[in-house]
């Protein structure tokens, strides 16, 4: 599997296609600028399957109906935050005064972790509580990728200052599910750089001492 990573939006979010060689793609966390990413679909013959979401913070979610729009495609989200498309409040782009940020609700409502096949892609859903309470990474084992949203970074991790966060919760969803698979796993991250688990064992400095 290829994969792609796209900053979007006024804090660059990472979007990221995930490309397998059938031409299919999976979605993750379209943040914003929907008109950018299409033209990236468009310019290399991607037949995108579906939009699956990390969370849904506003600066993950802006993109959604313009995608949908264009593809009718399902859009999935974690059970905890499937109110939060639709609302400014929860999405935190009201908290963060970025102008509101509405998006029409999910098709597919993500409920504990599982197995999950879309198309050609088939993945595990792991629960990353802690930085918001339906954070959920994306674990493709066979081709060694992780997608863990603003639960880990290269060298951080997720904020834990906002509504429904939890700094203790964050720690333990990273070392419980994240930190116990293959170092070489790459992590692709919802903002800046990638990493690898390894790379985050060794130096990430908000980890030490859990």
């Amino acid at each position: 599997m290829e994969w792609k990573q796209i900053p979007l939006g006024p804090v660059q979010t990472n979007c990221y296609v995930l490309k397998r060689e059938d031409s299919s793609c999976l979605i993750v966390d379209p943040g914003s600028e929907g008109e950018k990413l299409i033209q990236y679909l468009q310019k290399e013959d991607l037949n995108p399957v579906a939009v699956v979401l990390t969370h849904a913070h506003f600066d993950h979610i802006g993109a959604i109906d313009t995608i949908r729009s264009a593809y009718h495609i399902p859009v999935y989200v974690h059970e905890k935050e499937k109110d939060w498309l639709s609302s400014p409040e929860l999405n935190l782009s009201e908290h963060m005064q970025v102008g509101k940020v509405q998006v029409n609700g999910a098709d597919e409502i993500i409920k504990g972790e599982q197995e999950l096949t879309i198309g050609s892609f088939t993945f595990q859903i792991y629960e990353t509580p802690g930085h918001s309470p339906g954070s959920i990474s994306l674990y493709f084992e066979s081709d060694g990728i992780i997608c863990s949203g603003d639960a880990l970074f290269k060298g951080s991790i997720g904020r834990t200052d906002l509504p429904g966060a939890n700094h203790e919760q964050l720690l333990k969803s990273i070392h419980e599910k994240l930190l116990t698979l293959p170092e070489d796993t790459v992590v692709l991250c919802g903002h800046n750089d990638v990493t690898t688990i390894g790379n985050e064992m060794n130096s990430n400095p908000f980890l030490n001492g859990f």
